[in-house]
């Protein structure tokens, strides 16, 4: 974020800087108040750049067997631009290489999840899917296991028919 803002002041001043040669360059003949301006449209433009190339950034540096699952778009009156092109803050990564499986319980997988967020922390969760019944849960304290590999505990939601994360666990073999 720091970088970010010193990012936006640089252009600020080279969109002032650009501003203030071609006054120069037209012997003046530009009004002065064309500098800030020019100065506040650079730095909108860098603002509106970084925010539209922050989801390809962050999903380039995934670690190999990260695959992106969901993505959330959303649109802002205070960006009226993301009307025209929806803006993506966040999304939902499934660690391929986190799933487990128990011969004893083959529709049974065990996943990482993780989820980015434009200005929030990583979050991870790990996930139970149940391939045969379409139902998923969260695992988290109070979880267990017993001994033919069943989880107990938990609460399981039916997930829709179209629910990506489960079509994704489901899909790892």
């Amino acid at each position: 974020m720091f970088l970010e803002l010193i990012a936006v002041i640089f252009a600020g001043m080279g969109g002032a800087g650009l501003m203030a040669l071609i006054r120069m360059a037209t012997g003046g003949r530009l009004p002065k108040w064309l500098t800030p301006v020019a100065a506040g449209g650079a730095m909108i433009a860098a603002t509106v750049s970084s925010e539209y190339s922050w989801y390809s950034r962050t999903t380039a540096t995934l670690p190999e067997g990260f695959e992106v699952v969901e993505t959330v778009e959303t649109n802002a009156v205070y960006r009226p631009w993301t009307y025209v092109v929806p803006l993506t803050e966040r999304f939902v990564a499934l660690d391929t290489a986190s799933v487990q499986t128990n011969p004893a319980q083959p529709d049974l997988r065990l996943a990482q999840v993780y989820f980015y967020g434009r200005w929030s922390p990583l979050n991870r969760l790990n996930v139970a899917a149940d391939c045969g019944t379409g139902r998923r849960a969260a695992l988290t304290d109070g979880i267990s296991f017993d001994d033919a590999g069943s989880i107990e505990g938990a609460q399981w939601v039916t997930a829709p028919e179209d629910d990506v994360l489960l079509a994704a666990v489901c899909e790892v073999s």
